[in-house]
């Protein structure tokens, strides 16, 4: 197996956790879709410029169709979805569970595109959901009614997950820089104008609001987006969608670290019934 295949689930799992911390950094500061206007903005300007120096190969016009429509789910209506919901005061641990159903509905639809999902790899997708539940449990808050907010992170994992699946059966393979080219503008193309539409586009550059954007743009989208569709091009769209329970325990790992949040007893185990439900999902027979 090539290095980069070891490599990538784990890395990925890091680095897609490290974007709460970079959300929790900009929040105070930037209005959420005028902020991912900007990350789109500066994805578009690094990878251009990647794909010209590179000279790398653009997708044909049909192809650029399917990457856009993809991206719009990916990008623009998960983000874009997730970040207005918590901003209107939904918690984030409801968020998270709500996104985090995105492997039960990849699960579900894997016969859609060819795939097959066998009973130990079910076995692994409802532990990883009730792992996931432990982790978060003490930060959730269902009792009261959302409304909007609730609806856009429904939204949201319907977005991601179906952008998800059409991209695995439309166009699996294309270059990441060109790829990502097409893809990011698309979502920039939406998100500015209902920016615009919807905020004041407040968005003060503090330090961690610098901090939060470069790492957006540089890490989690030129390494983690990049590593995700290595996966999705490489592996089976149920083990890859899988690897996403992971990321609530690495983020509470982080927010422990960084901000002194509780990680207690609870939460432990549930990162390891999590990690159980994963290595059966992807693990060989």
């Amino acid at each position: 197996m090539p290095l980069l295949d070891r490599i990538a689930p784990p890395l990925f799992i890091f680095i897609w956790a490290t974007g709460y911390i970079a959300a929790k950094l900009a929040a105070p500061y930037a209005d959420p879709l005028t902020f991912l206007a900007w990350r789109y903005a500066g994805v578009v300007v690094l990878m251009l410029a990647l794909a010209l120096a590179a000279r790398a190969p653009w997708p044909a016009p049909r192809a650029m169709l399917h990457l856009a429509v993809a991206g719009l789910g990916i990008q623009a209506l998960y983000l874009g979805g997730v970040w207005v919901a918590i901003r209107q005061g939904l918690p984030a641990g409801t968020a998270a569970l709500i996104v985090n159903l995105q492997p039960v509905l990849v699960a579900a639809a894997a016969p859609l595109i060819g795939e097959r999902v066998s009973p130990r790899q079910w076995a692994g997708v409802a532990l990883g959901l009730a792992g996931v539940v432990l982790v978060i449990w003490h930060k959730l808050n269902l009792g009261a009614s959302y409304g909007p907010p609730l609806l856009l992170s429904l939204m949201a994992l319907l977005a991601i997950t179906g952008g998800t699946l059409y991209q695995k059966r439309f166009v699996p393979h294309f270059d990441l820089r060109t790829g990502q080219v097409v893809q990011f503008a698309a979502s920039l193309a939406v998100t500015l104008p209902m920016a615009w539409w919807l905020e004041p586009m407040r968005i003060v550059w503090h330090r961690d609001v610098i901090f939060a954007m470069g790492w957006s743009v540089l890490v989690l989208t030129a390494g983690g987006i990049s590593l995700m569709f290595y996966m999705l091009r490489h592996g089976r769209v149920t083990a890859v969608s899988s690897t996403m329970y992971l990321v609530p325990s690495v983020t509470s790992v982080m927010a422990w670290l960084l901000f002194g949040e509780t990680l207690g007893a609870q939460a432990i185990a549930g990162m390891g019934v999590t990690l159980l439900g994963v290595y059966l999902v992807v693990a060989r027979k």
